[in-house]
């Protein structure tokens, strides 16, 4: 009998690593420091009434070419391993995952972010989660990226945890995501995820956990430590921890206790079917 699967979902950008992922590497490549850069991005967006994730790709686009520097899958991978991450992050999956089989249930990690997947690929925890949800850059002959592939903003997030639910992790296959389906056939239940995020960016995705029975968790450092306890009093978030993923961390102690809760329930619902079909046979 197949396991029942938890999914745990996260951002990346200051959720799993310090600051945004194009701060370490990339952006000084264009030797620009990172307001300058996003202050570019910004602006052109505001002007252009353009969505601010594809502004920003835009302007990585043309940064580059003004620069006469190639902007490659190649490039963008390296530019990932300059990523610094939170205290823990690196164990944290194996460990997780291992508590979960403890548990009688298999863990699964997804990233849904606005970042860059091809950086993402280069932070040496690619190969932790099951899928890579992140902005990606379609590359001609030649290897230079021309266009966006991919564009994942803020509140086009919640489609990705609707392709956890359903299984349809394949982001051209939209008619399987749109097909109705029965809540008992979906692979991963709303009440058995976990979003995991650090700010107003991950709302849609923590409100959708908040209504559908799945936990919304908030990670800060100091600075922001202020705005996520504004996510926990207006009840966008259950939890919110200090970003430490280390095995003697709040954040590790709560999501172990929610793996928990969520594999009794498992077996809860499975007993109640049990025990219905035992019924129906007997009257049958």
């Amino acid at each position: 009998m197949e396991r029942p699967v938890i999914a745990i979902m996260y951002d990346f950008d200051k959720t799993l690593c310090t600051k945004d992922m194009q701060d370490y590497g990339f952006i000084p490549r264009l030797d620009m420091e990172p307001y300058a850069f996003w202050k570019k991005a910004n602006e052109f967006g505001y002007g252009a009434q353009m969505d601010g994730v594809l502004a920003y790709l835009y302007t990585m686009i043309e940064e580059c070419k003004r620069k006469g520097i190639r902007l490659t899958r190649e490039m963008l991978v390296d530019s990932g391993r300059k990523i610094v991450l939170y205290p823990g992050v690196r164990e944290w999956f194996d460990r997780i995952n291992l508590y979960g089989a403890v548990q009688g249930v298999q863990v699964e990690h997804y990233v849904i972010s606005s970042g860059i997947k091809e950086i993402i690929e280069g932070s040496g925890i690619a190969d932790k989660f099951t899928k890579l949800f992140a902005c990606e850059f379609l590359y001609d002959e030649d290897g230079n990226a021309m266009w966006p592939k991919t564009a994942v903003n803020y509140t086009n997030k919640t489609q990705f945890v609707y392709r956890i639910n359903k299984g349809v992790l394949d982001i051209s296959n939209d008619v399987d995501l749109n097909r109705s389906m029965p809540d008992d056939s979906k692979r991963v239940p709303f009440s058995n995820m976990i979003y995991i995020g650090d700010g107003l960016s991950d709302v849609p995705c923590m409100k959708m956990m908040k209504a559908y029975g799945g936990c919304a968790i908030a990670v800060y450092q100091e600075n922001n430590r202020e705005k996520v306890e504004e996510l926990l009093l207006g009840d966008r978030v259950d939890f919110i921890f200090p970003a430490d993923y280390t095995e003697n961390g709040r954040l590790n102690k709560t999501v172990h206790n929610l793996i928990k809760k969520m594999a009794i329930s498992d077996e809860l619902v499975k007993e109640n079917a049990r025990q219905l079909r035992e019924l129906g046979s007997v009257n049958g």
